[in-house]
């Protein structure tokens, strides 16, 4: 099984969402600038994320996301879902036509693996994840290696100085 950077993304984006959005709603430029990943990649995945109700947008100034539900009711197997990247190890997509359409010797093998997987990250929340001093320690250091980055991104006149200099 590969977990394609589209659940991967998923995953880190909610975790920072769940670790900042405890005192205010977090802008999806905050999470990209911390998380390294692109601001449009992000679009695309809270789009998918607030069809699913894990999260919920707020509008105005002082605006950005939050957890639409309580950091222990999120599991990691529902964001990764949520962002339509299946878990799942066969070469057939589960649908047991892996050779001449019909199962492979192993089908049985790959869908039990499938399964585990399945099961082993429905049992992570966020919240269990945002207890884990280690995560604790990143997330704390990446509010420290990024606040020049975004404070260049929420100011406009800022950005336009460095693309003249660039």
């Amino acid at each position: 099984m590969r977990l394609t950077t589209k659940g991967r993304y998923a995953v880190t984006a909610m975790l920072d969402l769940a670790f900042h959005s405890q005192i205010k709603p977090v802008t999806l430029t905050d999470i990209a600038a911390r998380q390294t990943i692109s601001l449009s990649y992000l679009e695309q995945l809270f789009a998918r994320l607030r069809r699913a109700n894990m999260v919920k947008g707020i509008r105005g100034p002082g605006g950005g996301y939050s957890l639409a539900g309580k950091p222990d009711e999120i599991n990691i197997a529902d964001i990764i879902a949520a962002v339509d990247e299946p878990i799942d190890a066969t070469k057939c997509g589960g649908e047991a036509n892996c050779q001449n359409e019909k199962a492979c010797l192993t089908h049985d093998l790959w869908m039990g693996l499938s399964d585990q997987i399945r099961d082993y990250l429905k049992g992570i929340t966020l919240a269990q994840l945002l207890e884990k001093h280690r995560i604790q320690e990143i997330a704390k250091r990446q509010d420290q290696d990024t606040p020049q980055v975004i404070e260049i991104h929420r100011h406009p006149e800022l950005m336009s100085n460095l693309n003249d200099i660039l």
